[in-house]
């Protein structure tokens, strides 16, 4: 079974930070650098550059709001991101389940 990866798409969606903000901006219903600021510890420059990151790989759209920016995510391209991760998690299950298999088979024959 092979699952294509988008390692961009993974990569910023593997930092702690651009997680909590997506969990922010979903609760919130978007929100601009300056709110995001308000309820992160980083500074309003690092939100900046992390929804950029964010922006680039499509999770989040962008829209200006007077002199801000108000940022949404894009639900379906994170729907696309979990089912990535989910199509992943089903390998990795099934491998570890062959390993178990062939440990417990193993096993059976020291015992005989």
């Amino acid at each position: 079974m092979s699952v294509t990866v988008d390692d961009e798409l993974w990569s910023a969606v593997g930092d702690p930070t651009r997680r909590r903000m997506l969990d922010v901006l979903l609760a919130d219903g978007g929100g601009t650098p300056t709110s995001l600021s308000g309820q992160l510890p980083v500074t309003r420059q690092a939100v900046t550059k992390h929804l950029g990151v964010l922006h680039r790989v499509g999770l989040v759209h962008v829209t200006p709001a007077g002199r801000e920016r108000r940022y949404e995510v894009d639900e379906a391209q994170l729907a696309r991101a979990v089912a990535q991760m989910s199509a992943v998690g089903a390998m990795w299950d099934a491998r570890l389940q062959r390993i178990k298999r062939i440990a417990e088979a193993i096993q059976r024959e020291r015992e005989e």
